[in-house]
């Protein structure tokens, strides 16, 4: 098979994502229900109307994606799509491997909108507000960057928390640290060095407790073997094992997502085809500028999964 499926993460998140897919597909309706009644409030009200500020929310944003990612899968389904048989592996970015695990089955879609407010609300406590920051660093060699970070962080944490590929890592760590690992990278050459407006600093190792918390949390669901393997942030190398699977997860908090190296890893094993199901395109605009031999399609409205069902067959 020469399809993986693909799910975004934090960041794609925009107010009416979805809304399409249930007025559509009843099944894709449900699954924002399920959310809602797994977290004992209207998120779906949030994801359609907003406000946007809430929606951003860490919080709010992880299981909003997951619903809008899952109601896609629901909608192809609906058709008598079938993940197993039609789709090689699937990966996620960051919070996107929940997605990604639960469209494959390793969790319900209720428990991962469970784990990812639990996600969400842990990595947001994990440092106090002010304290960390996070930089995109664009056009600098990953070594350069590396190197950067090992001079800002003498005593304090920074490191790349984000291989996006195109060019385009992000750093991580303590708000000092960061901005002087910022202002090495454009001294070393960078085109930018931009910090970014974010609530914590992701994938980094002040995420520790965030990580304490996501493998309580990851023991106390049911876990079952994905139908089709899952292609890690953390190793970059598939597994239906659903004890790796979770321990992988919480390795994650703290680990780099290595999306380069997972869309390198694609072409090189065949992959001919990336979907990107769920809201937004930064995924297949990432796996354009890492391999152009790799064909991508977003799947997070109604018209875009009639057209992969009928390319899917």
């Amino acid at each position: 098979m020469a399809v993986a499926f693909t799910f975004p993460g934090q960041g794609s998140q925009a107010v009416g994502m979805g809304k399409d897919l249930a007025d559509a597909f009843p099944e894709a309706r449900r699954i924002f229900q399920e959310v809602d009644d797994a977290l004992g409030e209207n998120l779906s009200k949030l994801i359609w109307e907003g406000p946007e500020e809430t929606l951003m929310l860490t919080a709010n944003a992880q299981p909003a994606l997951m619903a809008v990612s899952l109601a896609a899968i629901r909608a192809l389904e609906s058709r008598g799509f079938s993940l197993k048989g039609k789709v090689a592996y699937v990966a996620g970015h960051s919070l996107g491997e929940y997605s990604a695990l639960a469209a494959a089955g390793f969790v319900s879609v209720a428990d991962a909108a469970r784990l990812l407010r639990i996600r969400g609300n842990a990595m947001q406590a994990a440092v106090p507000a002010g304290e960390g920051a996070m930089a995109a660093i664009i056009g600098l060699e990953q070594a350069d960057v590396e190197a950067a970070c090992t001079e800002a962080s003498k005593g304090s944490v920074c490191q790349i928390a984000n291989d996006n590929g195109g060019g385009q890592l992000v750093i991580s760590g303590t708000k000092a640290a960061v901005e002087l690992a910022a202002k090495l990278c454009t001294e070393k050459g960078a085109k930018r060095a931009l910090m970014l407006q974010v609530s914590a600093p992701f994938h980094s190792a002040l995420m520790a407790p965030a990580a304490d918390v996501m493998r309580e949390a990851l023991a106390g669901v049911t876990k079952n073997s994905p139908v089709v393997p899952v292609l890690s942030n953390v190793t970059v190398s598939p597994t239906s094992d659903p004890d790796e699977i979770a321990r992988r997860l919480v390795e994650q908090i703290t680990g780099r997502v290595r999306w380069r190296e997972t869309v390198e890893w694609f072409g090189a094993n065949g992959i001919t085809t990336l979907y990107e199901i769920g809201a937004g395109k930064v995924l297949s605009g990432l796996a354009r500028r890492i391999n152009r031999d790799i064909a991508t399609a977003s799947v997070g409205s109604a018209a875009e999964v009639e057209a992969a069902l009928a390319a899917l067959g």
